[in-house]
């Protein structure tokens, strides 16, 4: 037993040192690869990640069998092929940097906000949000109302028209109602006011959205991956009615579930825990929305 423990302990110190700073390196290593996965999973690269396993295939196949014209025109369209990736995934790197740049750790430290203290809705909000919402479930008008907290939607407020009005359930249907001027695009609410309407929002490029959703959800998804917004959505061909949070769309059933989600909101800090997205699955799809 004592040769045994002798040759372990041998075999160990053959190992190198591994320091804090080298588990560290490995953490933050692991968690890069990790939110790369996600982001190829999730978008346009994955499709285009196949082929570019696909050409190097082939480079590995001309490789083993010693095709030297073909290697040499690999190997001189190398710094094309470099320049010609960050054109085709420019869409996919800049939303990446957006979504980098809109979390509340950056946020905090680079704030071009206007200084203004946020303000959160109230009750009157919630219940005036939730009566409009229904009310035009029922009648099946479509609708796509983004709510503002920690992060500044002022950049979508600039695509649309300006409102800056007391959010009522009155309002909400008359922008909404069909062939009305602010029918087209979404409402940006901070607040307990609605601040712009027929606002355009960036589309999200996740593959794991069901193809049965239109651009109404995929907008709405497509916000809440690149802020910390809620956004509520109402199908205008089934009427049901669909949350979007954190990149994750969530169905809802009734006035009384959609005020839950709503007083939650109201309640909780609007904080981006990074880590505890990874466990739970930061951009599966929740429930299938219509």
């Amino acid at each position: 037993m004592a040769d045994l423990m002798e040759k372990v302990s041998s075999w160990l110190s053959l190992l190198p040192r591994i320091s804090l700073g080298n588990l560290l390196e490995i953490v933050i290593i692991s968690f890069l690869v990790y939110e790369i996965l996600v982001w190829i999973k999730n978008t346009r690269a994955w499709t285009l990640l196949k082929g570019l396993v696909v050409i190097l295939v082939f480079v590995v196949f001309a490789a083993v069998l010693h095709l030297t014209t073909i290697l040499w025109i690999m190997e001189n369209a190398t710094t094309i092929a470099v320049t010609a990736l960050l054109v085709v995934f420019q869409p996919e790197l800049r939303k990446a940097l957006e979504q980098l740049g809109s979390r509340n750790f950056l946020a905090g430290i680079l704030s071009f906000d206007d200084g203004k203290e946020k303000q959160s809705f109230n009750e009157k909000t919630i219940n005036e949000l939730v009566r409009a919402t229904f009310e035009m479930a029922r009648v099946k008008t479509g609708a796509l109302m983004v709510i503002e907290r920690g992060f500044s939607l002022k950049e979508i407020e600039r695509t649309g028209i300006e409102i800056n009005g007391l959010v009522t359930s009155q309002l909400l249907i008359n922008i909404f109602e069909h062939n009305t001027p602010l029918h087209d695009g979404a409402v940006v609410i901070r607040g307990n006011r609605i601040t712009a309407a027929t606002c355009y929002l960036p589309l999200s490029d996740s593959m794991s959205i069901s193809k049965d959703l239109g651009t109404r959800h995929r907008a709405a998804v497509g916000v809440s991956e690149v802020t910390d917004s809620i956004t509520i959505v109402v199908s205008e061909e089934t009427g049901r009615v669909t949350v979007a949070e954190e990149g994750i769309l969530t169905r809802v059933e009734d006035a009384d579930g959609l005020r839950k989600i709503l007083s939650a909101a109201k309640e909780e800090q609007p904080v981006v825990n990074r880590f505890s997205r990874i466990w739970k699955g930061r951009l599966r799809n929740g429930k299938k929305a219509v």
